[in-house]
């Protein structure tokens, strides 16, 4: 049961780090230029902003699952005596990240694009928008660290 929960759980940690690798490289670059691909006047950036914004909102399911599902995880090993102090510390890391994506970011750029697409062409929405990219890197990374001490340092 043991070994079954820890490939559950590095098969989740994988999965949501080559989900964000493809939104972030593969997925966004299109959604956010369509005239690339389909001619002019198709979608404006801010419809483009509509779709990833359902992208993300699908993601952050996922997201919080796996980030509650490895932190219990986490917990578990520590208390059993399987800990890995720089897995732990990454978990933390990765636990606040999340939250800060799915609960302070996400809703902020939902409220902003129901407003309409002036709300986000502000400076406000441009900076709230820098930080949750900053935050899904330092997610992204500390999922990796994770992944790295899980995999070659196992307990």
């Amino acid at each position: 049961m043991k070994q079954t929960l820890f490939v559950v759980y590095m098969l989740s940690v994988g999965a949501m780090v080559g989900v964000e690798l493809a939104v972030g490289l593969m997925m966004a670059p299109v959604i956010f230029n369509p005239s690339l691909f389909l001619g002019e006047g198709v979608l404006s950036h801010y419809q483009s902003g509509i779709l990833m914004t359902q992208v993300f909102l699908r993601f952050n399911m996922a997201l919080l699952i796996v980030t509650l599902f490895g932190a219990l995880y986490e917990v578990v090993a520590f208390k059993q005596g399987r800990g890995d102090k720089w897995a732990f510390g990454a978990t933390v890391i990765v636990v606040y990240a999340a939250m800060m994506f799915i609960f302070y970011y996400t809703p902020f750029i939902v409220e902003a694009q129901a407003v309409g697409p002036e709300a986000t062409q502000t400076d406000v929405f441009a900076s709230m928008h820098k930080g949750s990219e900053w935050m899904v890197k330092v997610l992204l990374m500390a999922q990796v660290v994770v992944f790295g001490r899980r995999i070659w340092v196992k307990k």
